[in-house]
């Protein structure tokens, strides 16, 4: 009997199973926990859908299923302790029989994938419904859905039935990145295009990272005239467009590239480090007394910033860490991948479709000729410098919209301009996925055409969940043709990989040039 069973990273061992040690450095205790809490939160499932949820149920069912994306908490006695509270509400909910749940990884092959595909999508989806909570909104059909869902998978369906469950799913995934769009330009401000540096100035700093708006304005509240710059990282490289956190000066700029660098690029940093929620990564030791962890994200032996009862977070130890350490002496000059050491950021729905009719006479006139949504998870894995290669070999009369971390592997790329518009635009977090298909349906709208129609073709690099839940909202769209990579996902089945190549012709990526004269017609 294998220790573990994880294949629901891009990186999973072999593309088949992690079964001894995750290869993102999760032990087998861990997983096994975390499917202990999977179980749980079913069977919590079960026994709402014949009562009424509360906002504790609620917060349960979506932090739970965050904890368990991949990267986002190793910490077994955290997982534990969070598994014996669902266990307690499960009791105070007035149900103490035991509730059968169905093995998540036994069955007939296509059934066990299709299980997991709706399993993990969810788990993507939780992410963003946990920012929205903590701006104080929510979407009641999604929180609803999560119920659902969890039933849904503890049941027995034929292929056709989950394959329309996946579908339904991916139609809520939509209306929680709606939400979450509305939570952040509420809260924060419609995001404009803005030029972010990537040098470090000396003095005293703290880095913050993960997609968490909410925490970063606290930080910068607190960090306000006391002497210390914040710089973002990884996926919070998009906060510098939102003009309520633009708006502090000390917001200085952007440390290091994706998250997959953070154990090369924290080496022996002189400054605390807030993961606020995924990517985390094992820490070295010459830099694990700088990170603290807050919300769903935990490591056994780092510090966390609990939060209060009104969401409130002290970051006093941070801020004093920071003054402690310092920071650099001197000015550090650090780049890109590419060597640039500027990055741009800024371009969501809003900015785009102001700048509609300017976009839409370029198409119409041949100034541009296609757009590429390049974009999605960053990995360590081979075969990742594919997007970097792509992007570099675009016509020059053609436009890269990106977005989440993925866009590391060449924003910092200077490839000019078209009409006054850069052509790398780079759209801000995975969730803001919603910006691009907002894009997407109103230039389809304008042109009087399908998405498919248009001159866009999707390029996706996935790695962990979100990408999964991103996925199945772009195909509930019926959008087709997509080209994804760097490998299909281990957990689907070779018969529902061919469903959905027959069905919406995904394309696994192959080499740049000859994907690009397939998409454009070349040759």
């Amino acid at each position: 009997m294998s220790d573990m069973f994880c294949f629901q990273c891009q990186q999973t061992a072999g593309n088949k199973c992690c079964v001894k040690v995750g290869v993102c450095g999760k032990q087998p205790d861990t997983a096994n926990l975390q499917d202990d809490l999977i179980y749980e939160l079913i069977r919590l499932s079960e026994v709402v859908s014949e009562k009424e949820s509360n906002t504790n149920t609620d917060r349960m069912v979506i932090d739970g299923l965050f904890i368990t994306l991949t990267n986002v908490n190793f910490d077994n006695s955290r997982i534990k302790n969070f598994t014996e509270e669902v266990r307690e509400e499960i009791k105070q909910l007035g149900n103490l029989n035991e509730i059968p749940v169905i093995d998540l990884w036994k069955g007939e092959t296509d059934i066990v994938s299709l299980r997991s595909t709706l399993l993990f999508g969810m788990k993507g989806t939780a992410a963003y419904a946990h920012h929205c909570k903590n701006l104080g909104f929510e979407d009641r059909e999604v929180t609803n859905w999560f119920y659902k869902g969890l039933r849904e998978i503890n049941r027995e369906h034929s292929i056709e039935e989950w394959l329309s469950l996946i579908m339904e799913f991916g139609q809520i995934n939509l209306k929680c990145m709606e939400k979450l769009d509305e939570a952040n330009t509420k809260s924060f401000g419609t995001p404009v295009p803005v030029k972010v540096n990537t040098d470090i100035k000396k003095g005293p700093f703290i880095v913050i990272s993960g997609h968490d708006l909410h925490d970063l304005k606290m930080l910068l509240e607190q960090t306000q005239d006391k002497g210390i710059n914040v710089y973002t990282h990884g996926e919070m490289l998009p906060a510098h467009g939102y003009p309520e956190l633009k708006k502090y000066s000390h917001l200085a700029g952007n440390f290091g590239t994706a998250w997959q660098s953070q154990q090369k690029e924290f080496e022996n940093i002189p400054a605390p480090v807030i993961f606020t929620t995924n990517c985390l990564m094992p820490y070295r030791d010459n830099y694990k007394d700088r990170i603290y962890n807050t919300n769903v994200v935990g490591y056994e032996g780092l510090k966390y910033i609990e939060a209060k009862e009104n969401g409130y977070k002290d970051f006093t130890p941070v801020i004093n860490h920071a003054l402690e350490l310092g920071g650099y002496k001197q000015d550090q000059s650090m780049s890109g991948i590419n060597g640039g050491h500027i990055l741009t950021t800024g371009f969501g729905h809003g900015t785009v479709l102001a700048n509609a009719p300017a976009i839409i006479d370029a198409v119409k006139s041949g100034a541009i000729k296609h757009f590429f949504l390049v974009g999605g998870c960053d990995g360590a894995n081979p075969g990742r410098n594919y997007y970097t290669d792509f992007v570099k070999q675009t016509p020059m009369d053609t436009i890269v919209l990106t977005l989440a971390c993925g866009k590391f592997r060449f924003n910092d790329l200077d490839l000019g301009e078209i009409g006054g518009f850069p052509r790398i635009m780079d759209m801000g977090q995975c969730n803001d996925a919603y910006s691009a298909i907002k894009v997407a349906l109103a230039l389809a709208d304008a042109f009087q055409c399908s998405v498919y129609e248009l001159p866009l073709t999707l390029v996706l690099s996935w790695y962990e969940q979100k990408a999964v839940c991103i996925l199945l909202t772009l195909l509930s769209l019926g959008i087709k043709r997509m080209y994804l990579g760097p490998t299909l996902p281990a957990f689907l089945s070779e018969t529902v990989v061919k469903v959905l190549i027959d069905t919406y012709d995904l394309q696994p990526i192959t080499s740049p040039e000859q994907d690009l004269d397939a998409i454009l017609g070349r040759g």
